[in-house]
């Protein structure tokens, strides 16, 4: 029974997740509303959740906060110079390989317009970015593990998350998404960190969609 409970949570969060990602990446904005807007307030709502239905969670954030800290730093600092490195290298490979290449990057690099680069930066960094390490991995991997080991656990979580991404009809989106589920994924099995990814996330977004973007 309480095994049953237990996957009925993981798996009712990652519905909540799709529920909340399929509509963004199909229709990136309502008004008003848009893209960076909608993505904050996903991170939102599936970091509450977990906060508030997993005890777990919140036993291993506050844990993992209070070690180490200044080595998880520097490791997601340098992990995230190694996946900038990864895309920049997949980006030239992808242009010269595939014609659609070019357009559905740019298609990406289309989410920033009419937002105030302020904007999308802050909310990469202190909401979006955090969110979603604490989320697809920090929840939905951690647990996945648990059930069904690591390996099985961080390809399933890898999987799902770029399979929300198949909404936005852009294949250079999903592949991207799921390069990035399977390296977060691989960090977070090893080093069983949520701040370590985080910092990782939040830099490699930072590089690519503002500082030093591939289009």
């Amino acid at each position: 029974m309480a095994k049953s409970a237990s996957s009925g949570l993981t798996w009712g969060l990652a519905a909540l997740a799709a529920a909340l990602f399929v509509p963004l990446f199909a229709l990136e904005g309502i008004g008003a509303f848009d893209f960076w807007w909608w993505m904050g307030a996903n991170a939102v709502v599936l970091v509450t959740a977990s906060a508030v239905l997993d005890s777990g969670w919140r036993q291993a954030f506050l844990h993992d906060l209070g070690r180490g800290l200044w080595w998880k730093v520097l490791a997601g600092v340098g992990s995230a110079a190694v996946l900038y490195a990864v895309f920049f290298a997949g980006n030239h490979l992808a242009r010269a390989l595939f014609d659609f290449a070019g357009s559905d990057i740019g298609r990406v690099y289309g989410f920033k317009e009419g937002a105030a680069v302020v904007r999308v930066g802050l909310l990469i960094g202190f909401l979006i970015g955090p969110a979603e390490e604490l989320f697809w991995r920090g929840f939905l991997q951690r647990r996945l593990e648990a059930r069904h080991g690591p390996l099985a656990g961080t390809v399933v979580a890898a999987v799902v998350y770029a399979a929300i991404h198949i909404a936005s009809l852009n294949f250079m989106l999903v592949a991207a998404a799921l390069v990035c589920g399977l390296f977060w994924g691989a960090l977070y099995s090893r080093f069983r960190s949520m701040t370590l990814n985080v910092v990782s996330h939040v830099l490699w977004d930072l590089a690519v969609f503002l500082w030093f973007p591939f289009s």
